[in-house]
């Protein structure tokens, strides 16, 4: 299935909607039907609800002006949503503890990411996809300072798609906080920082849009904590942040129409797996 190139084309496995089958087609849009059983034309409208592993390949840039059919730059948009003040304060704390990661060697790296240290002893979490598409090339983490580190990985968990990392003391990263697991509620403001489009220390805004949400990505399935906050590819690994600056999960998804990146359906892993997993991995790891 050939997905559309463009800003950071998306990398890894597929999120496919209950509502379709695997092909992208609707289950009521099948051979001889044309109609869901309440009448209606769902059709083919989501052709294909794809790319959930956000890690993204290396060069990866961005424009940021929105022009008009014409060309000429359009409009600035009419008034801004007001801004939480802790959300202000939890970006500035979550920013300093978020890495950029880099898998790979030569000319460039073969899979980029995000990643976030969780303790004193510098240890990072991110995805295990963006390892497994790394194809088990060197792993680097550019810190909040520009910095570029070597990282040891201490262990790999692919069915949680989730590893963890270790860089040398040097490095000084601020760990982040975990939120309380079962704490997190639906409707409240988050964050999601990280590197998307090798853009490193982007902050986006949203809410916590469902919990528990049963996905498959991949030939795994997994329960995740859904967002509408903006993410994209390179926000693998990445925290999703409280107001209060504690981590409920990590980014790991996103869902797209025939890869056209952000939709406003983004999928975090929830931060008691994460701890679970992260704990194992490091107990073992040393």
């Amino acid at each position: 299935m050939a997905v559309q190139t463009g800003l950071g084309e998306p990398r890894g496995p597929w999120f496919i909607s209950p509502e379709l089958d695997p092909d992208g087609r609707s289950r009521w849009d099948g051979p001889g039907s044309d109609r869901d059983p309440g009448g209606r034309r769902p059709g083919r409208l989501f052709a294909v609800l794809a790319v959930v592993a956000i890690s993204a390949t290396s060069g990866a840039l961005a424009g940021g002006v929105v022009a008009s059919r014409d060309g000429t730059p359009g409009p600035a948009a009419a008034s801004a949503a007001a801004v939480p003040a802790e959300l202000v304060t939890a970006a500035g704390k979550t920013v300093p503890g978020v890495v950029s990661v880099l898998v790979g060697s030569g000319g460039g790296a073969s899979a980029t990411g995000s990643g976030f240290a969780v303790d004193d002893q510098q240890h990072i979490i991110t995805n295990d996809h963006i390892l497994a598409r790394g194809r088990g090339g060197p792993v680097t983490v550019e810190l909040p300072d520009g910095r570029r580190l070597a990282a040891e990985v201490v262990g790999r968990e692919p069915r949680s798609d989730l590893a963890v990392l270790r860089v040398p003391p040097s490095s000084g990263l601020a760990p982040l906080p975990l939120a309380k697991p079962g704490a997190t509620r639906v409707g409240e403001p988050v964050l999601a920082v990280g590197s998307p489009l090798g853009l490193p220390g982007t902050v986006t805004a949203g809410i916590v849009s469902a919990l528990d949400r049963q996905v498959r990505l991949g030939d795994n399935r997994h329960t995740a904590v859904q967002t509408d906050a903006s993410i994209n590819p390179g926000n693998s690994g990445g925290p999703l942040v409280n107001a209060r600056g504690e981590v409920v999960g990590v980014n790991t998804a996103i869902a797209t129409i025939d890869g056209n990146g952000s939709i406003g359906i983004g999928f975090a892993i929830p931060i008691d797996q994460v701890q679970q997993t992260a704990d194992t991995i490091i107990g073992k790891g040393g």
